[in-house]
């Protein structure tokens, strides 16, 4: 059977990873992209990098995600991973909803599954925790994307993206990213410029409405107010950063990116732009892991889940396909954790 995993890496990762072999002791940052339903399938490659791959850690691993993504490396910041991907897992398949549900009813479904991943002192393990320093971006919204009223809010997302077919820094006239973190002075982010960027501590107070806003996608869920933190509407990470092309900074190590595509789109605005695609500057020292054509080629439908699946699907056929991906997904924990083991891995990366 053709493999399961495509692994491509920018040209310092691979000398390094080619030196050392894969180290988790040398990952420095892993990201983690928006994407809504497309993160079932990287969830059996999660249970073996969280619960496996990254046990023996002891330094610091800086953790950012935009919208799901930053869900994702919550459950890695916690005390027991894997028991919080498992909980996340069940919590997202549960979802129902009736059509066209409003965005009140969509707000506290995901703030019930944020509920399931932290528990009740999971604020307290994220800021506690010994190695894991987790990083939620947003973006505090100006202008008309700040307010909730439907056709308004639609017209201030319009002129942003008629903005950004020009360029992606006329965003920073709509929208203000925020991150909110675990990291101290110690963040390789602190010196984003590509746009207006602003930085905060994360605290028990403002986590769980950061994480809530993180995953805010416009038109869909209520945006949120964040305590602790400049007064506004917050929304979705992944309006600026949706699979994160972001200076990863300078550094000893490399960045594990485990990604659903093999390729990285920069924001949101930009999914239909063909031509709008992540260059090699910042993805020097990045290792890229996905499933390969041929995995998803197996998958229900012959394609990752996304969120048209709650529209063209039944509930009962989405929950079937959803869960059939996150099974099928443990083929590619099973595909990374033997090829650490017999180094055939390192074999496979190609140049990114």
């Amino acid at each position: 059977m053709s493999p399961s995993l495509t692994l491509r890496a920018g040209p310092e990762a691979l000398r390094l990873i080619r030196e050392r072999g894969l180290r988790a002791r040398d990952v420095d940052i892993v990201p983690g992209a928006s994407g809504g339903p497309k993160w079932l399938v990287l969830a059996g490659l999660d249970r073996v990098l969280f619960g496996e791959f990254f046990r023996e850690r002891s330094r610091p691993l800086h953790l950012i995600g935009s919208s799901i993504g930053s869900w994702r490396l919550t459950c890695l910041a916690l005390d027991s991973p894997v028991a919080a991907l498992e909980r996340f897992a069940e919590a997202y398949l549960a979802q129902r909803f009736p059509p066209r549900p409003p965005p009140a009813l969509v707000s506290r479904t995901s703030q019930g599954i944020l509920d399931a991943i932290l528990g009740e002192d999971g604020e307290a393990q994220v800021l506690a925790h010994p190695w894991a320093r987790l990083h939620v971006m947003t973006n505090r919204c100006r202008g008309l994307t700040a307010i909730e009223q439907r056709h308004v809010q639609t017209l201030g997302l319009a002129l942003g993206a008629l903005g950004n077919l020009v360029s992606r820094r006329t965003l920073g006239l709509h929208l203000e990213r925020v991150i909110f973190h675990s990291a101290g002075d110690t963040s390789p982010f602190s010196g984003l410029a590509d746009l207006p960027s602003v930085h905060v501590p994360l605290t028990r107070g403002n986590l769980r409405p950061a994480l809530l806003a993180s995953g805010a996608i416009p038109l869909v869920i209520s945006g949120v107010r964040i305590p602790e933190a400049r007064a506004g509407i917050y929304r979705d990470g992944g309006l600026l950063d949706y699979h994160l092309d972001i200076d990863y900074g300078a550094g000893e190590g490399w960045v594990l990116y485990p990604h659903f595509y093999p390729h990285v789109v920069p924001g949101w605005f930009d999914k239909a732009l063909r031509w709008r695609r992540a260059g090699p500057a910042n993805f020097r020292r990045v290792l890229l892991v996905s499933p390969s054509p041929e995995f998803v080629a197996r998958l229900p439908f012959g394609k990752i889940p996304d969120r048209d699946d709650f529209v063209r699907l039944t509930d009962a056929e989405r929950i079937r396909a959803w869960r059939q991906v996150v099974a099928e997904s443990e083929r590619l924990g099973e595909e990374f954790r033997e090829g650490l083991a017999t180094g055939r891995l390192v074999e496979r990366i190609q140049p990114l």
